[in-house]
């Protein structure tokens, strides 16, 4: 017995022995590997980068090119080994097949990111906001989700498959923005000296563009008031600062010529029924 054991152990540590070079080979194979693939990752983002390429598209071929050469290293490596590659390669699909199951929101979320990056509704930089309640400026656009840095300052990770399929508004695909007020002045107001202080505060801020023109009409008849819908035009980098301060001249303007904008009312008739005695 004591000899069947010592054979056992001298064929194990002859086997390991005949498979020190191999795997000696794997580990450099290995370690040569990451460095290539990191070098070719760096040559290729800065190739992209200089050819002005969008930087969404370029993180996103960076991402997808990194998981095809780590998947190629990971079967040389398993070659270098001995280990058949055609069984390995059946079992990585087998394996992706279980995976893709078990993962279909993950798929939908890739598949999402490549129609936003091809059909680009909008790219780093812009801001946005869509119908499932997401808004922000978006930083990054991932395999599977893109960030957004939220009006609060909060970071906003939005999976790519509902994304894709929402409806987005982008209110930086243009250089310039339509602002939009509504104003509601006294019926006892003169309509057209409204209009004229609404204008002449708009068309002498700078920053309000001449062409198109500055608006002033009659939206509506309300209960209360009068309501004036106000439209400007404003670069879109400008668009926040100049919409709050008009609204601001706006109000100081019309109470300087004693333009009213009245608070809802209410007309109250008391009858007075005396019973005759």
């Amino acid at each position: 017995m004591n000899h069947t054991l010592e054979r056992s152990i001298s064929n194990i540590i002859e086997s390991i022995l005949n498979r020190v070079p191999s795997i000696i080979l794997a580990i450099v194979t290995l370690l040569i590997g990451i460095w290539l693939i990191k070098f070719l990752l760096q040559f290729i983002h800065k190739r992209l980068t200089r050819r002005s390429i969008d930087i969404s598209i370029t993180d996103f071929l960076t991402s997808v090119i990194r998981v095809i050469l780590y998947i190629l290293l990971l079967l040389s490596v398993a070659s270098t080994l001995g280990i058949q590659t055609t069984s390995f390669v059946t079992m990585l699909g087998a394996a992706g097949l279980a995976i893709g199951l078990a993962l279909q929101g993950s798929l939908s979320n890739f598949a999402g990111g490549v129609l936003i990056l091809f059909f680009k509704p909008f790219r780093v930089g812009h801001f946005i906001s869509s119908s499932n309640d997401v808004s922000g400026t978006v930083m990054k656009i991932d395999i599977l989700y893109t960030t957004l840095k939220a009006g609060n300052g909060t970071t906003v990770y939005a999976p790519n498959g509902p994304l894709a399929n929402a409806v987005i508004n982008n209110f930086s695909d243009n250089s310039t923005r339509q602002a939009e007020y509504k104003i509601g002045i006294s019926y006892h107001a003169n309509i057209d000296t409204a209009r004229k202080i609404i204008l002449d505060v708009l068309t002498n801020d700078e920053l309000v563009l001449k062409n198109p023109e500055p608006a002033v009409l009659v939206d509506s008849l309300g209960d209360n008031a009068v309501i004036l819908v106000i439209r400007a035009w404003i670069n879109n980098k400008d668009f926040w600062p100049v919409y709050h301060a008009n609204y601001q001249r706006i109000k100081e303007s019309l109470d300087t010529h004693q333009i009213s904008m009245p608070y809802p009312q209410r007309d109250i008739h008391i009858i007075n029924n005396q019973t005759i005695q």
